[in-house]
């Protein structure tokens, strides 16, 4: 096992049972404390849109991840499909239906569940990943997160040299995080939510043959830093935290592999395809982070809609 894994993590640290991993560090007190980030109370979403490709041109027009199925969004009938009225007289009802459906992971904005990935036999905490079934997963579901909101901490890692973006398979080190958390005055807390900007997603609109070229993302080192600092999720603007090559694989060994320290080993949170372009306008540094997946019983993930409180 490489050097830059902890081979223990938090595994058994909030009893054998446990399913909601870095979640319990968001305690009430938490919480509470993190509302004292908010300055302005304006709030901003932090999602990709969810785009139909059934009718559009959405593939060529939302970041997503090669090999992924897109978003399905189309009406059940075109303009509505019931009205009051055979002849839609003045006054008349109508209501419009809609059919949608999502891959959790790789195609929009989504936060992974702690049952995503794992390792041999055992999902995180050491449950069994026979509990992973083609019905969903009877442990580490994506329902036992149920919501986060604590402080959000945003590090605009190619800002740091006065880069727009950062370059492919570019690997964002401890230092450059360390450099980042300097230039605003933030120290890390237990129970952050730490956002790294990568500028990859700002890149699908304007320059795709380079955002197909691989992308840029945390190395080993860095992942495992920040759960050694008890954050509770880690979130970017790219497809899968870490690094990856042209053809969508990641740069790192199995070893050094992020989702295997930060999800299965320590279970910190993984929030991926982040749209963070407006939090880098406006220069911020943390606010009051909130997020609440849909209550999919046994889901590896679920697409979100989080949001930063300024």
């Amino acid at each position: 096992m490489s050097e830059t894994q902890n081979s223990n993590g938090n595994w058994g640290r909030w009893g054998e049972d446990d399913q909601r991993g870095a979640a319990n560090l968001v305690t009430a007190d938490v919480t509470r404390d993190a509302t004292a980030a908010v300055a302005s109370g304006q709030v901003i979403s932090l999602s990709l849109p969810i785009q139909g490709a059934t009718s559009s041109n959405a593939a060529s027009r939302v970041p997503h991840m090669k090999g992924r199925p897109l978003p399905q969004h189309f009406m059940s009938v075109d303009g509505g499909d019931y009205a009051a009225g055979a002849s839609h007289p003045a006054g008349g009802r109508a209501i419009a239906d809609d059919a949608l459906m999502v891959s959790a992971h790789g195609t929009t904005t989504h936060v992974d569940a702690l049952c995503h990935m794992w390792r041999g036999d055992e999902i995180y905490n050491g449950h069994s990943a026979n509990r992973v079934r083609s019905y969903g997963a009877t442990r580490c579901g994506i329902e036992n997160l149920q919501h986060l909101v604590t402080r959000g901490v945003f590090l605009d890692i190619p800002a740091l040299d006065g880069r727009s973006h950062l370059d492919p398979q570019e690997q964002i080190t401890v230092e450059q995080l360390q450099a980042a958390l300097a230039a605003r005055d933030l120290t890390l807390k237990a129970g952050d939510a730490v956002l790294f900007r990568t500028g990859w997603t700002e890149l699908f609109s304007t320059d795709p043959e380079l955002y197909w070229s691989g992308e840029p993302g945390l190395s080993p080192e860095a992942a495992l830093w920040l759960a050694q600092r008890d954050v509770s999720l880690v979130g970017s603007d790219n497809s899968a935290i870490c690094s990856l090559n042209q053809s969508g694989l990641s740069c790192d060994a199995l070893d050094d592999d992020i989702h295997m320290i930060l999800l299965w080993q320590h279970g910190v949170y993984l929030l991926e395809m982040l749209w963070l372009k407006e939090l880098a306008e406006r220069g911020a540094g943390e606010f009051l982070f909130m997020l609440a997946p849909l209550n999919i019983k046994g889901g590896t993930g679920s697409p979100v809609n989080p949001l930063a409180v300024l």
